[in-house]
Formats: C-alpha cells, sequence, structure tokens
C-alpha cells in the first residue's frame, strides 16, 4: 500500500492536470440547468468525464434514467462519492449542484491511479433530484448504495463548514376540490377551494406560536382559481414540513395535517395531500472523517468557520448517513450577501471562488479517502458497515 503523502501527491497531480476540464464542466452544467429527474445533459457529461478517465459507467442504474455509477479499483472497502446536479426551478443553480458534481468527478479522476494500490473500490453515484425528490432514498431502496462502506460528498455555501446542519423533511403536494360557480350570481352553489387553502395557511400560521425550535413549515400555491367572478373549484399547493429529527417530524406533520383538514371542514372541499417523494432525515455525521475532510481541506487552505448551525437545510444525503458513515461539507465561494437558493448565489457559482471550491473540494475528498483507505482503526470499522438494501 502507498504511502498516503505518494497517494495524495498523485492525486493531486492528476487533479492538477484536470483542472480546466472540470471547471469547464461545472461552468457547462451551470449554462444548462435541468430540474430534478431531468438532468440528461449534466448526468451525461459526468459520466462520459468519468468514463474518459478510465471508470467502468453503468447510466440509468435504479430504474432512475439519469442516475449513475462509476468504478474503478477492486479493493474491498468500497467509498462512494455523491454528485448532485439538479437545478431549481427557474433560478437555475441557485444551490450549486454544479460544484458538487465536478467536485465529484475531480476527487474521482484524483483516485482512480491509486484506488487499486490503496486496496479499494471508488464509485461515483450520480444522484439525480436532490431537491425535493429524494434521488439518493430511491437509490438505496433500489441496491445503488449497496456495498458501499462510507459516502462522501461536499456542497457550496456562503461559509466554510465540515458538515451541513440538516433538518429532517416531508414534501407535500396539497390540493382542495370544490365546486365552481358564478362568484356573483350564484355564489352560494360553490364550494371556494382556494378559500380552504387560506384558512390552512392562516392555521398554520398561529400553530408556529408552538413549534420547537427547529419545526418549520413553508409553502407555495401553485394555482388558486381561474377567474375572480368564477368560484375557485380548485387549489393546489406545495408544502415542505421540517423537524430536528424524522421522529420529531412524525409529530409535527401530523399537528400541519390538522391544519389542512381545518380548511377542508370548513369550506366542505374535499382535501387530498400526496407525499412530492420520500422523507428526508436528520445528517448523522462520521467524526472521524470529518476530521480528516477538515484537516485536508485546512491542508490546501480552506479556512474553517464556527458551527454555529446558522444555516439549516435538508438533503436526502442524510438518510444515506444513518445507514452509511458518511459526510457532508460545506464550501465557502464568497457569495455573501447571497445565500443558497437565491439569483444571486447562481451568479456566485461560477464565479473565481466557485471555480476554486470545485478543485479545493476534489482534492479534499480524494486525500480524505486515501487517509481513511490507510487509517487501519478506521479501515476496519467502516470494512464491518458495507450497506445492504433491505
Amino acid at each position: 500500500m502507498p504511502t498516503s503523502h505518494a497517494a495524495k501527491q498523485q492525486a493531486l497531480t492528476t487533479i492538477a492536470a484536470a483542472e480546466n476540464k472540470l471547471i469547464g464542466l461545472s461552468r457547462m452544467i451551470h449554462d444548462h440547468p435541468e430540474i430534478g429527474f431531468e438532468e440528461e445533459m449534466a448526468s451525461t457529461w459526468c459520466a462520459e468525464a468519468l468514463a474518459d478517465g478510465g471508470y467502468s459507467v453503468e447510466r440509468g442504474i435504479c430504474e432512475l434514467p439519469t442516475a449513475f455509477a462509476a468504478t474503478t479499483g477492486s479493493g474491498p472497502l468500497t467509498v462512494a462519492i455523491c454528485a448532485e446536479y439538479d437545478a431549481l426551478p427557474e433560478i437555475g443553480h441557485a444551490c450549486g449542484h454544479n460544484v458538487i458534481a465536478s467536485s465529484a468527478v475531480g476527487a474521482a479522476l484524483g483516485l482512480a491511479r491509486v484506488a487499486d494500490d490503496l486496496g479499494i473500490t471508488v464509485r461515483v453515484l450520480g444522484t439525480p433530484s436532490e431537491e425535493g425528490g429524494g434521488g439518493k432514498i430511491l437509490m438505496m431502496r433500489r441496491g445503488g448504495f449497496d456495498g458501499v462502506n462510507a459516502a462522501l460528498m461536499v456542497h457550496p455555501a456562503p461559509s466554510e463548514l465540515d458538515r451541513m446542519p440538516c433538518l429532517a423533511v416531508s414534501h407535500l403536494d396539497v390540493r382542495f376540490s370544490g365546486k365552481e360557480a358564478h362568484a356573483s350570481a350564484f355564489p352560494e352553489r360553490g364550494v371556494n377551494a382556494a378559500d380552504a387553502i387560506t384558512i390552512a395557511q392562516v392555521a398554520i400560521g398561529l400553530l408556529r406560536q408552538h413549534k420547537g425550535a427547529d419545526d418549520q413549515v413553508h409553502g407555495i400555491v401553485s394555482y388558486g382559481g381561474a377567474a375572480p367572478n368564477i368560484v375557485p373549484g380548485l387549489a393546489v399547493a406545495k408544502f415542505y414540513v421540517r423537524a430536528e429529527t424524522l421522529d420529531r417530524l412524525e409529530v409535527w406533520e401530523e399537528r400541519v395535517m390538522r391544519c389542512f383538514e381545518a380548511g377542508a371542514l370548513a369550506t366542505g372541499a374535499s382535501l387530498e395531500v400526496v407525499p412530492q417523494g420520500p422523507k428526508y432525515s436528520e445528517f448523522l455525521t462520521d467524526e472521524a472523517i470529518a476530521a480528516l475532510y477538515r484537516t485536508n481541506a485546512e491542508a490546501i487552505g480552506r479556512v474553517f468557520e464556527g458551527s454555529d448551525g446558522a444555516m439549516k437545510a435538508s438533503t436526502d444525503m442524510g438518510n444515506v448517513s444513518l445507514a452509511i458513515p458518511s459526510i457532508h461539507p460545506l464550501l465557502a465561494i464568497d457569495s455573501l450577501p447571497a445565500v443558497n437558493h437565491q439569483v444571486e448565489f447562481a451568479a456566485a457559482a461560477i464565479g473565481p471562488a466557485a471555480d476554486r471550491a470545485v478543485i479545493d473540494g476534489a482534492v479534499a475528498m480524494a486525500w480524505t479517502t486515501i487517509d481513511l483507505a490507510n487509517d487501519e482503526t478506521l479501515r476496519r470499522r467502516l470494512s464491518s458497515k458495507a450497506y445492504a438494501h433491505s
């Protein structure tokens, strides 16, 4: 087995040689945003870059056309590097998934020539629709993570942290069905679905005074009627319900559901609530891997800020972390005052700091993988935790 220093130098040299291609990949994905489960170009470009780097690539895995697995090495310890590449509706890559994807490809290229010497298998997983669709969760259920001993990814953000504080979340499609009528001549013959959703929103607003510190509800009304002189017979909304853990989410979600039911009861409309995708869990950071990552990131000049919990979001990587030792550090891209999910953050995601983050994230993940492969105590623990879906 090569020393960590020698393997790291090889990885660094490989990534440096691919720097222009990796930054170009990031910018190309950014310039062609695709929403969840529609990432045909992004998944293709990532898969092709990995194939060119010597990886064996299987596309359309786990019954998901834009998911892929790229593999190299044949060692008994399997490390997964997760690539996200879906964009947000209307505002494009305002969460910087272009950086995530290209960093994952870069880390994989850096590890390709040392994987067998380290006794590891590197598996890059292209994971569609993190923004609500739960691609990783579907892939876990369908065998995409089977045999994985550790999972890594990075994520751009306003601040540098060795983890992302995460909340569990449910994504809900809410539909109230009433009955249309002439709003002036025959309003008594109508059942106002828009009133139902208004009542539900008011009830949720009042409920917030009784919430816990990390209980959250936010939503949008995507349809509320066709014309002012027609009693709305249909109202459609999307809501996210978040809490500190899956257990707390179950309690809080039940209370939010009663608010939807109140709208239906008060107006006589019927209610349908359909999960938009699987529930996302809280995140369990593997502290030993996170410590290795932080040391390696600092060694290449990344400066970490205090983890004050100011940024809290949700990710399907959380579900991975409950089953597989995982990390999800944040890479600062000099976006402030812009933050994730703002148009200005999308602009920062192809700025000079984001370009640097692509390369730094790749090097830090590659070096972390090398360290965990050479750490006998950590390797022994990880080797006992190969994932298998039930």
